[in-house]
């Protein structure tokens, strides 16, 4: 089966760099020429801040976290109580921070905004995760991300337990019904992604009958996406495949639906509500001077 196929490099040396610029960019728009509630606070006063869960989540997002408190207090002291990953139960203290307590409240808003909204991602991930273990299928992402953070949400969703995608239309070829049609049909669009291979880290064609499937097993496809088919469709198109090829499925698939199409045989599951329709995780920070 094909593993993790994202070509960013999610090295924590590559993570902690994207955090950095993801902060700044976020800071900026935030502070703009200067935080002027913050400014009301004495320059010399420090402070201790702790970060508490409101619900019972994923914690993902700390690189970004560090980032923007670093950012405003390079001095600042960090300790996560709940490690990247781990999960949080409702009201549990995740974080707890020292330092400048003009940085503490200007970064507030930057870091949490990242802290929730990776979270979220994260734990609507792990939550599909678990509705299919026991499977052979991997929970997939997909490109419907928030513009600017398509890195930063496929890092959650790989927290998550899940698995990255295609990063974007550079990386990899998903041939679809349009480039189907635009081309002369299967084999046709088959045999011209074969003369990018070399570029693209997979090439794959989605299919929308069982027909098209036969037609792409006979051009010799690898990978093939299976788009909004019954569960008996499913479960035939995994008996004609025989191993041949990796089958994904996308469209409509919900976590009550999940498992049932997970357990028809397929290999992966594609869900852009991973990223797309996520609900932010609930945080808030407490800050007392020292």
């Amino acid at each position: 089966m094909l593993a993790c196929m994202a070509s960013f490099d999610f090295s924590p040396a590559a993570v902690a760099e994207l955090a950095r610029a993801d902060a700044a960019r976020a800071l900026a728009e935030d502070i703009g020429p200067g935080d002027l509630t913050a400014a009301l606070v004495d320059p010399a006063r420090r402070a201790r801040a702790r970060v508490l869960a409101r619900e019972a989540a994923v914690i993902c997002g700390a690189p970004w976290v560090e980032a923007a408190l670093r950012q405003m207090d390079p001095e600042v002291a960090i300790h996560w109580l709940v490690a990247e990953g781990r999960p949080a139960l409702a009201d549990q203290v995740v974080l707890e921070v020292e330092g400048s307590a003009r940085a503490l409240l200007t970064a507030e808003r930057t870091a949490l905004n990242f802290l929730q909204l990776l979270t979220g991602v994260a734990t609507r991930t792990a939550t599909f995760v678990e509705a299919v273990r026991g499977t052979r299928a991997l929970i997939v992402d997909t490109r419907k991300t928030l513009p600017g953070l398509r890195l930063a949400q496929k890092y959650a969703v790989r927290v998550g337990g899940g698995t990255n995608h295609r990063i974007g239309l550079y990386d990899a070829v998903l041939i679809k019904e349009n480039h189907i049609a635009a081309s002369g049909g299967v084999a046709q669009v088959l045999a011209a992604a074969a003369r990018v291979t070399a570029q693209a880290a997979f090439v794959e064609i989605e299919v929308e009958t069982l027909v098209q499937l036969k037609e792409a097993l006979a051009a010799r496809a690898k990978m093939i996406l299976l788009d909004n088919m019954d569960l008996a469709t499913l479960r035939e198109a995994v008996r004609i495949n025989d191993g041949r090829a990796v089958l994904e499925i996308s469209g409509g698939v919900t976590l009550q639906s999940v498992r049932a199409l997970a357990e028809t045989g397929v290999d992966r599951i594609s869900i852009g509500a991973l990223t797309k329709d996520v609900k932010a995780a609930d945080f808030s920070m407490r800050l007392k001077e020292i």
